[in-house]
């Protein structure tokens, strides 16, 4: 029970930070010619969730540890290709 209470409260600030990302993340993509799609923003909250969570555990699976990164990867880099396209036709 502490250890799950330690683990706890080291997750809840990333926890929280992650979430005010999504918020943003999903404005970003709503009504925006982008590649990413509101449910890929929301699988990769999960996905940062899981990853915060693993890394707490000895015992979590290498593969399934880098999958999900693998993931959360190609959504952030698409978000940043994305961003940049739409800041090089603002000026």
């Amino acid at each position: 029970m502490e250890f799950f209470e330690y683990v706890k409260h080291e997750t809840k600030k990333p926890f929280e930070q992650i979430e005010q990302w999504e918020q943003e993340a999903l404005k970003f993509v709503k009504n925006k010619d982008v590649s990413v799609h509101p449910q890929q923003i929301e699988s990769t909250l999960e996905n940062l969730r899981l990853v915060i969570l693993h890394s707490y555990y000895i015992d979590a699976r290498l593969r399934r540890f880098m999958n999900l990164h693998q993931s959360i990867k190609y959504v952030l880099d698409q978000l940043l290709k994305d961003m940049n396209k739409l800041k090089s036709e603002v000026e």
